[in-house]
């Protein structure tokens, strides 16, 4: 789908933010299933990873469906291709969904300060950085470009 727009990349690199700012100004918004699978009581990724992928997957294509009934430009914080890529980091087989979304997306790059543990994100910074690599190389083998979003202020982003 042209209009739906993803914003990916490194744990910890401002994207529920960016995201939560764009929500503000008016633009349908989709939340990391992450959060909400952990929210919902979901698997946690420090104690069933690939159940915790499983369910964020899930999510993922149910978000997609959604938005197809929203009106206007859509923006996505992560998508089913963020779990894909985790499952198959882990070895998983996983069935293409046959999803789509804009191109290109957006990757938050790896930014130390503003990297910070908290309840849902038990991993380092090392870790985030590895799944940012990971994703770097993931959009553009399932056929989109990327654009990686600056280390600048909110209002810079949004703009």
């Amino acid at each position: 789908m042209e209009r739906f727009f993803v914003l990916s990349g490194c744990s910890g690199g401002g994207k529920s933010t960016l995201i939560a700012a764009l929500a503000e100004r008016g633009y349908a918004t989709v939340a990391e299933p992450g959060r909400r699978v952990l929210r919902g009581g979901g698997p946690k990724p420090w104690e069933d990873l690939a159940g915790f992928l499983r369910a964020c997957l899930d999510l993922a294509i149910e978000d997609h469906a959604r938005a197809c009934g929203m009106a206007g430009p859509v923006i996505f914080d992560r998508c089913a291709i963020d779990a894909m890529s985790g499952l198959a980091a882990l070895g998983e087989v996983v069935r293409d969904p046959g999803l789509r979304y804009a191109s290109p997306v957006f990757l938050a790059p790896p930014w130390p300060e503003l990297f910070a543990s908290e309840p849902e994100r038990r991993h380092g910074f090392a870790a985030a950085v590895a799944e940012y690599e990971r994703l770097s190389q993931a959009f553009p083998a399932a056929g989109y470009a990327v654009e990686i979003m600056p280390k600048a202020s909110v209002a810079e982003r949004v703009a």
